[in-house]
């Protein structure tokens, strides 16, 4: 399981980063401050970090220099910094990648997937076979026999994150969070409508799933 390491100081930022990362089945640790992210590298060194510039003593750009001093860990950094400066002192400094505040979970997942990659710590790729039902997760494709079944992008994205914690709950909160972003995370109906739809599509029986099972009151399981 790839280790990532979320530097950042806004907790919103960390949070959302975190359930993002956990639902694709990274395993995540989080710190507010440069001094922390350094003292967690020595405990335990990550396979990437997500790094961002604005720390509140430590900036991260000190921090980038440090952990070059003693370790070639890939560094993605992270900043609502827009100035050409900052980006290139952080790539002259040894920064694997560089993405900007605002941004898109997808994009910054597929940041983390391309530096894991050329890190040789990439995930592997996910695929469940149960009951003529294929589902390739990693490149987005469902089969039936012969049938090539359609789900949308936002499905996808369920289906994924069940898929990964397969056979544990996912709450519906975590899974609104990883799917819509932290503003959803109450927004129930959304998954209602979402996962009827993966069911009808998915399910040998819409009305009786045995695959994305409901568990009232609390989330979902995938149980393929």
């Amino acid at each position: 399981m790839t280790f990532v390491l979320v530097v950042d100081d806004d907790p919103a930022m960390r949070r959302t980063l975190s359930i993002n990362l956990r639902a694709r089945d990274y395993d995540v640790e989080t710190a507010g401050d440069g001094r922390s992210a350094l003292q967690i590298v020595d405990e335990r060194m990550p396979d990437v970090v997500l790094l961002d510039l604005g720390l509140p003593d430590l900036d991260g750009i000190a921090v980038l220099t440090q952990l070059r001093s003693f370790t070639q860990v890939p560094v993605i950094v992270v900043s609502a910094r827009t100035e050409s400066d900052d980006k290139v002192e952080a790539l002259d400094l040894g920064a694997d990648d560089f993405i900007t505040k605002p941004f898109s979970i997808e994009e910054l997942l597929a940041r983390v997937r391309a530096t894991s990659r050329r890190a040789g710590r990439e995930e592997p790729d996910l695929v469940v076979e149960v009951d003529g039902l294929r589902l390739d997760v990693t490149d987005s494709r469902a089969t039936r026999g012969e049938d090539e079944i359609h789900l949308t992008p936002i499905e996808w994205r369920i289906v994924e994150v069940l898929a990964r914690h397969r056979g544990r709950l996912v709450r519906q909160a975590d899974l609104l969070t990883a799917v819509w972003g932290p503003a959803y995370d109450t927004q129930t109906n959304y998954l209602r409508v979402h996962m009827a739809s993966i069911r009808r599509k998915l399910e040998e029986d819409a009305a009786n799933p045995v695959l994305f099972v409901t568990e009232p009151g609390m989330g979902y399981r995938f149980l393929a």
